[in-house]
């Protein structure tokens, strides 16, 4: 991922775009900001934050025309939030902020402003903060502009007085009754100042038309307010059609910006598309929001009490987007959002030597894809974190151990122990090819193998057979090079027998071969049973009533979708969708290998996922199966709905272990093999086989809480065995060693029973344990 990927990338994610409220602001007030303070009566925060965006709150909290209130996304559930109102009641209840120093640094350029009005007021105090001196030339007796004219109920003298105070010891002079006229002239002031700014309101009775100096219209630069005038800038109540105070108060800043960029000889333009008001990309889903009325004071005269104030402010939605974030149960345990893991993987990526912080964040990722279905924009996620897992297995910086047992699971799964593929007995060629999967001949090989023997009785043209796995691990753990391997070998497979149809019962298998061998044609399992009908089989107890858990590899499969609802409404099951499904289903907690990369975020993932709904589930992917039952939710695969296994008045059955697993693909080949061609497989003598292990149930479920196999423990006491490398604790006579058989160093505590070993305690870990030389 270079960094224009990445900044394409990060533009897709609107979560940092401001919410309407403070896009449409001239000044940008952070009003989400700002209402937050205000929920919580923290007044003078909320000052804070004010402040931050206006140079006068005082006056602005009297006269604003509040934009913001009409672009409120409140009004669509309920009424705008009356921002203008809980700005006055801030600068009410709040303490003002300090009045920071002056300039640290003073330069040597003088600007002039002609008009103290919002706008030459505003651009004055920037500007001077910048360290420039500036004169105010005003024609009145005193500063204020327009705002000399409002009521004094509207605005007192002393709100306007105490918001002049932000000129103390600011390097700014007032040259009060001074108007642009007779021998008081631009070009005049243009021989005096390096720049000058006209705030010049409506009504001053002076136009941009300099006849003064015989020089004709100026026109002035909407971005940057430069006049057409060398050293010239111009804004506020001159150049609008309806003056608005926060505009002028725009105005200004733009000006002040403006000018400094000419003061120091940089592009005016460059970085400031978003100045003044603009339209926003944020997106907000006001789906279930409550609508809520306007909290209106008691007495309207004297505005909002501070409890009322805050109860207003409180109707806030807080405008985001996070749609993704919501659910995602992985978005959400890192604290962030896309763009911001966009930016921890690139400069994770970027690190040659040291420690790479966003490991774990890249290697969680189920790479699910439901972020991208759910994002405005499409940003998915799920590629960033594939894309990273290529990029660090290909410059060497993946720790092999990251992804190293589900690999070794499915490099048993592709050795000679597992793998089977045959026509159907009987036949020379195959029309179709069912491939089952390494899962499912995992977890239920006996439905495994009553599924092959459907196909056969109902398909014509022969029905071969292939035991493996499709090489998902390899793809998910960013081993481009395995999956290759694993993909190769299945396309020559597959060539061999004819290029037969693929009928597959994994909805991973089907993406993975459509997007990779997309020159076989494939058909799922499900929709054979839908369109072939069902075999005659028990009913047993089958639930009345069942929710679909759709696999997420199947989000945009409707075939899949449509074919195990048409599967389940002839076994005359009542079908509950739940609140996400088909396109917007969530992962089971094992795609993209999460549960072996961050199996405490995987099991919250299947909690949050099993507690939406109160049906039990059916499901189509034998992962989903154990992953669910493993947390107590009672849960169907279709093929023991189908035959009539499911039982609904039992406690869920709970998948098999990790060992049991390999086993159960080992078993099934020998028994087609011997049921189906005749044919005897001869066994491998494995020595560490010999090691006979007693293993307690709370040890046992230790084992596969921890990813130790069997023959992990089995491989370590042979070793200790053989060569004594072991150590005896006085205390309880136990024997610990350890081995280290691949990436993995694996430790055992056990002690001897007769002919077998007490197994007490197993784990394991990736350091190197080397003895003295």
């Amino acid at each position: 991922m270079d960094q224009n990927e990445m900044r394409d990338l990060e533009k897709k994610c609107i979560q940092e775009e401001p919410p309407p409220c403070t896009a449409v602001c001239p000044v940008h007030v952070d009003v989400r900001g700002f209402l937050g303070r205000m929920g919580r009566s923290d007044f003078t925060g909320a000052y804070q934050v004010f402040s931050r965006g206006v140079p006068f709150p005082r006056i602005i909290s009297r006269v604003c025309d509040h934009p913001c209130q009409e672009a409120c996304r409140r009004k669509e559930a309920g009424e705008p939030i009356e921002v203008n109102a809980l700005e006055r009641a801030c600068v009410e209840y709040g303490e003002a902020p300090a009045i920071g120093p002056g300039p640290l640094i003073k330069k040597k350029q003088r600007v002039a402003v002609v008009g103290a009005g919002l706008s030459g007021l505003t651009a004055a105090r920037e500007l001077s903060r910048k360290g420039y001196s500036v004169v105010v030339f005003e024609k009145n007796d005193k500063p204020g502009g327009r705002l000399l004219g409002l009521s004094p109920e509207v605005l007192p003298g002393t709100v306007i007085a105490e918001d002049m105070k932000v000129f103390e010891g600011l390097p700014v002079e007032f040259r009060m009754s001074t108007e642009l006229g007779c021998g008081f002239t631009l070009e005049g002031l243009l021989g005096e100042f390096s720049a000058v700014y006209l705030g010049l309101g409506r009504g001053s009775g002076i136009s941009l038309d300099l006849e003064l100096d015989g020089r004709g219209m100026i026109e002035v630069d909407p971005l940057t307010l430069a006049a057409s005038r060398e050293g010239v800038f111009a804004g506020g109540g001159m150049l609008c059609q309806e003056p608005s105070f926060i505009v002028s108060v725009s105005d200004g800043k733009r000006a002040a910006t403006s000018i400094d960029r000419y003061m120091q000889r940089v592009s005016l333009t460059a970085g400031r598309t978003n100045e003044g008001s603009f339209k926003t990309e944020l997106y907000v889903n006001l789906e279930g929001i409550e609508p809520l009325p306007v909290v209106s004071p008691a007495d309207p005269a004297k505005g909002y009490a501070p409890e009322e104030a805050a109860g207003e402010a409180g109707r806030c939605l807080r405008c985001e987007c996070l749609e993704c974030v919501k659910v995602c149960e992985y978005l959400e345990r890192f604290g962030g959002y896309p763009k911001k893991y966009v930016r921890e993987v690139y400069n994770n990526l970027s690190i040659v030597l040291g420690n790479h912080p966003a490991n774990t964040l890249i290697n969680s990722c189920s790479l699910c894809g439901l972020c991208q279905e759910v994002c405005p924009k499409g940003l998915p996620m799920g590629e960033v974190c594939l894309i990273a897992r290529r990029e660090m297995v290909r410059k060497g910086k993946m720790p092999p151990s990251a992804h190293d047992f589900p690999m070794r699971d499915m490099e048993f799964s592709n050795g000679e122990e597992c793998t089977l593929t045959r026509h159907q007995p009987g036949y020379e060629s195959s029309g179709y090819l069912f491939f089952a999967g390494c899962q499912l001949t995992a977890s239920m090989p006996d439905l495994a193998e009553k599924a092959y023997s459907y196909l056969r009785e109902r398909l014509t043209g022969g029905v071969g057979i292939m035991l493996r796995c499709c090489g998902a691990p390899a793809e998910w753990s960013g081993r481009s090079a395995a999956f290759q391997e694993g993909l190769e070998e299945i396309k020559r497979q597959w060539l061999e027998m004819g290029r037969p149809r693929l009928v597959l019962a994994c909805s991973t298998c089907i993406q993975m071969f459509e997007k990779y061998l997309p020159e076989a044609k494939t058909a799922s399992l499900w929709e054979v049973y839908d369109r072939s009908g069902l075999p005659e089989s028990e009913g047993g107890r089958r639930p009345g009533r069942v929710a679909i858990h759709d696999a997420c590899t199947s989000r945009h499969d409707q075939r899949v979708h449509g074919s195990v609802r048409g599967v389940l409404e002839k076994l005359g099951c009542g079908v509950e969708e739940l609140p996400t499904s088909r396109e917007t289903t969530e992962c089971c907690g094992y795609g993209g290998l999460m549960m072996f990369a961050n199996r405490g975020l995987a099991e919250d993932v299947v909690r949050r996922r099993a507690a939406e709904g109160d049906s039990d589930y059916a499901v189509y992917c034998a992962m989903c199966r154990d992953n669910f039952t493993a947390q107590g939710k009672r849960t169907y695969h279709l093929l023991e709905l189908i035959y009539g296994t499911a039982d609904a008045q039992s406690p869920p059955k709970r998948g098999p272990g990790y060992t049991d697993r390999r086993e159960n693909r080992v078993r099934l080949k020998k028994k087609m093999l011997a049921e189906l061609w005749g044919e005897a497989t001869m066994e491998k003598e494995k020595s560490w086989e010999a090691v006979k292990l007693d293993i307690p149930d709370q040890v046992r479920e230790l084992l596969e809480q921890r990813l130790i196999l069997v023959e992990d423990v089995q491989k370590v006491i042979e070793y200790a065995e053989a060569t004594g490398c072991k150590l005896r604790d006085r205390d309880s006579g136990n024997f610990l060693a350890c081995h280290k058989p691949g990436y993995v160093t694996y430790w055992v505590e056990y002690s001897p029973r007769g002919e077998a070993f007490v197994l007490h305690n197993a784990y394991s870990h990736r350091m190197e344990v080397e003895g003295n030389q």
